[in-house]
């Protein structure tokens, strides 16, 4: 095995006008990438933080003030755009993105606070002429969404939407339990609880979920503490131990798996092996991603399952891996 892998350049992410900042990109159900433009200053709102007791710094739910933003939908193959929606007030900081049937587009906030006055929703349809056509309350907390080719959304939540935050799970609010206490919830298409990860199947609890890779119907995910693969199908639940920690992405075809990053120097480790019929990761190797100009640090680039392809963005950058190249 290689001691890098380098992933090929895809496509660079072109902005739909001059002038339109990247603020957040994700590759959808089919390999297409979906991304949110807004303008400098509205970027800066849109991913604005607050300053706590302390010097502690905090993820706002809401922009401080009025944020126009553009949603694109790049084609597959060519990453062209092949939709461009203006949405006049956006309204959720700290988005994520993902595409939804009939040309529509899920906007879902990270953060959502919870309050004696109730929570505001923290998600939005919005269709093809920039109309928000659907609301709903998806919890704090959200480390990652991927929606199916059928508009189902799967949602994977960090400690904090585990175990309570922003008023969620606070006896002196009278905070109800947290919407992502099971750590992965699936929505249906009207954005309702559908499933949740169960107690006692054997692979222990989510406290975190580090990896999610939504391929067709089917969902792998990879969480703390012991993460395990574990994969979701017609919702039922199997999985493999392993023994690669802080793995932030799975790709898999369902018997090749490649589990990508670590705590620390091991941010872009890559570990391949087998997943075997005794419920367990058959280790064949280990490389570490190279990308284009050099080493770059966690944290300047994003890794993402579909599948079995990785995707790495980076900046404008988009570049993927198969499972092929990792096994060569």
């Amino acid at each position: 095995m290689r001691d890098t892998t380098e992933p090929r350049m895809h496509a660079r992410i072109e902005p739909p006008s001059e002038g339109d900042r990247l603020v957040t990109a994700n590759i959808g159900p089919d390999g297409e990438l979906v991304a949110l433009w807004s303008t400098a200053e509205a970027s800066a709102a849109l991913t604005a933080r607050r300053t706590g007791p302390g010097g502690a710094t905090f993820a706002l739910a809401r922009p401080e003030q009025p944020t126009a933003a553009r949603l694109t939908r790049h084609a597959p193959h060519t990453r062209d755009i092949e939709a461009l929606v203006d949405v006049r007030d956006l309204g959720l900081a700290h988005c994520k993105v993902q595409p939804l049937p009939g040309d529509r587009f899920l906007v879902v906030g990270a953060r959502c606070d919870w309050t004696p006055a109730g929570a505001e929703p923290n998600a939005r349809v919005i269709d093809s002429t920039g109309q928000v056509v659907a609301e709903a309350v998806l919890g704090d907390g959200i480390a990652h969404i991927a929606t199916t080719p059928t508009g189902q959304t799967w949602v994977g939540y960090s400690d904090e939407g585990v175990f309570g935050s922003h008023g969620w799970g606070d006896p002196d609010l009278g905070g109800p339990g947290p919407v992502g206490a099971s750590g992965l919830v699936r929505f249906d298409e009207r954005l309702q609880r559908a499933w949740e990860y169960p107690d006692s199947t054997g692979y222990g609890d989510i406290y975190d979920c580090y990896a999610l890779n939504v391929a067709d119907e089917s969902v792998w995910a990879c969480f703390y503490d012991g993460f395990p693969v574990v994969r979701i199908a017609d919702d039922a639940v199997s999985g493999w131990m392993n023994k690669a920690s802080g793995v932030r992405a799975v790709v898999t075809d369902g018997l090749r798996c490649a589990l990508v990053g670590g705590y620390g120097a091991d941010h872009d480790r890559v570990v391949t092996g087998l997943l075997t019929d005794r419920g367990r990761l058959d280790v064949r190797g280990q490389t570490r991603l190279a990308l284009p100009g050099g080493p770059v640090a966690t944290g300047q680039y994003t890794v993402t399952g579909r599948g079995g392809i990785l995707h790495v963005l980076t900046g404008t950058a988009h570049l993927r891996l198969d499972l092929d190249q990792l096994f060569a």
